[in-house]
This record gives C-alpha cells, sequence and structure tokens, in this order.
C-alpha cells in the first residue's frame, strides 16, 4: 500500500483516536488535528513516540494550511451533552469546519471524507433507515444544531464535489461504542457502564422500548477506512449495526456483565429524542464488503474492561 500524508481532525477524540491507531500503523503519516473540547490528549499519548504520527492542536473552524493526500473529518462534538453545551459553536463546527476543510481539499487535490451520522434521519419513520430516506428533523429543536449541522455539511460536501470536482465521501456513522469513550458524555452505553460500576441506579430515559443499534468501535473504523480508499464511491453509506436492542434490553445485559447491584429507574423522555435507530447496511455490503462482526456482548466487555481501568469506576 502507498504511504499517504493523512489528516484526521478531531483525532484526539473517541473514533478519531481508534482512526490515528490504525492509520499509524499501518505506516501513513498521520496528523492528529483537535481543539480537545471533547477530545484528550491521553486519548493518543501511546502514539506519540511514532516518527510517523503529530499532533496539533486546532479549531477547525479556522483555516488550516497543510499538504496531504486525504482527510479524515470527524471534528464535532456527538453527544448530547457536548454539542448542546454551546449549540452556536457546534453548528459552526459542522458548517464552517466542513467548508475549510473542503477548502483545503480542493487546494491540495485530497480525497476527504465527511463523518455524518444517523441522526440525519432525525425521528425516523421509516424503519430500517435506508440512505435514500430524508429523515424526519425538527429544525428547531435542543438537538437541531447537531442534526442540521450535519445534514448542512453534507450538503457542502456534495456540492464542492459537483462544482469543484472534489473527491468526497460521506459516511452516516450508527450508535457506536467502545474503549476510549468519553465517562461524561451521557451517551447510553458510556452512562450505563459507569453508572453499573459505581453501583449507582442505572437511568432509563422514557419506558425503555426505544430501540438503538450498537457498533463497536473497531468495526466502524474498518468501515470508514475501506470507504475512504474505495474508488468511485462517493455515498453516503450507513456504517452501523443492524442488530436492533432496547435500551432497557441493554441496561439489563450491563448490570450482568458488571455483576452490578444497581436498579434501573425510569425518567422522562428528552424532547426529540428518537424512538428507533438502525441502521439499513445493504449498501455497506455491497459497495464496501462491510459488515459489523463483533457482537454486543463481546464489545461491551472490552468497553467495561477500559472503563475500569482507566476512570476509577
Amino acid at each position: 500500500m502507498k504511504r499517504l500524508r493523512i489528516l484526521v481532525t478531531g483525532g484526539a477524540g473517541f473514533l478519531g483516536s481508534h482512526l490515528c491507531e490504525k492509520l499509524v500503523h499501518a505506516q501513513h503519516d498521520v496528523i492528529c488535528l483537535d481543539n480537545y473540547f471533547t477530545g484528550n490528549k491521553r486519548n493518543v499519548e501511546h502514539l506519540m513516540d511514532y516518527r510517523n504520527f503529530e499532533l496539533l492542536r486546532h479549531d477547525i473552524t479556522f483555516p488550516v494550511f497543510l499538504e496531504v493526500d486525504q482527510i479524515y473529518n470527524l471534528a464535532c462534538p456527538a453527544s448530547p451533552v457536548h454539542y448542546q453545551y454551546n449549540a452556536v459553536k457546534t453548528i459552526k463546527t459542522s458548517v464552517m469546519g466542513a467548508i475549510n476543510m473542503l477548502g483545503l481539499a480542493k487546494r491540495v487535490k485530497a480525497r476527504i471524507l465527511q463523518a455524518s451520522t444517523s441522526e440525519i434521519y432525525g425521528d425516523p419513520i421509516v424503519h430500517p433507515q435506508p440512505e435514500g430516506y430524508w429523515g424526519h428533523v425538527n429544525p428547531i429543536g435542543i438537538r437541531s444544531c447537531y442534526d442540521e449541522g450535519k445534514r448542512v455539511a453534507e450538503t457542502l460536501f456534495f456540492d464542492y464535489h459537483r462544482m469543484n470536482n472534489v473527491d468526497i465521501r460521506v459516511m452516516r456513522i450508527f450508535n457506536t461504542y467502545g474503549p476510549r469513550m468519553h465517562p461524561n458524555d451521557g451517551r447510553v452505553v458510556s452512562n450505563f457502564i459507569v453508572q453499573a460500576l459505581k453501583g449507582n441506579d442505572i437511568t432509563v430515559y422514557g419506558d425503555g422500548n426505544q430501540t438503538r443499534s450498537f457498533c463497536y468501535v473497531d468495526d466502524l473504523i474498518e468501515g470508514m477506512i475501506r470507504l475512504m480508499n474505495k474508488e468511485n464511491f462517493y455515498g453516503p453509506v450507513n456504517i452501523g449495526n443492524p442488530s436492533e436492542f432496547t435500551i432497557k434490553e441493554l441496561a439489563d445485559l450491563v448490570i450482568k456483565l458488571t455483576n452490578s447491584s444497581s436498579e434501573v429507574i425510569y425518567q422522562p423522555l428528552p424532547s426529540d429524542d428518537p424512538r428507533q435507530r438502525q441502521p439499513d447496511i445493504s449498501l455497506a455490503k455491497q459497495a464496501l464488503n462491510w459488515e459489523p462482526a463483533v457482537e454486543l456482548k463481546e464489545g461491551l466487555e472490552k468497553t467495561i474492561a477500559y472503563f475500569r481501568d482507566n476512570n476509577d469506576c
């Protein structure tokens, strides 16, 4: 494989750090860019001794000038706790960040991948969600800064492709979990694991019958790299695990795997929280020969071990 110069924005975050690690081990020259709003140097400190890895502190709402062959644009807070903290900043990151990264890709003729999200489907009325579904999104709700920001970013990517022939890839990421998740990001897997390990009550919002599909991070990164290196295929493409679980089933499994004494308690459902989320991955199977390999129980065991070792749980 040709050795490439690769920029990963959001590279010190949960997904970004796993991506950087895999690219470094594949002998590419990797520039990890992050402003550390949700990312953490600790996630990539084990890569600092590699000569083909460098770390750059930068916010992509401002332009950056680099010479690279590929750009993975992962920079954006991705959990409700973090993206609602500063909603204006979130939408700026998605929109202005996309403009800046696409401008860079245009200038240096780099291939660029956008880490989009299943949230562009909103609270779906089509289930499971195929790429051709346009979504059911509230444009003025508390989640809209993220949902609509990502939707605009997709628009920008395809407009830059049509107008300027930028070589784009668009990937719609469904719920992903694994080691290096932020312990306070408010996501259901990290919430449940931290609560269970501490022996606290596990908080389920709503009646627990809403569903999610959980993809282990190693599977997700494999799909991302395959998409980036697939010729003449731009997406969008769903990458996620189509196995569907209720939130209550997840809570019960986490309690079992942690051998916790935690009880499940119920709280009101937050505004605009989707009732169902399940990817149709037919396109990923066909175009990328990709599907997830890690079962939920196996992935949770690895994630629980990480939280036990690293977060004082």
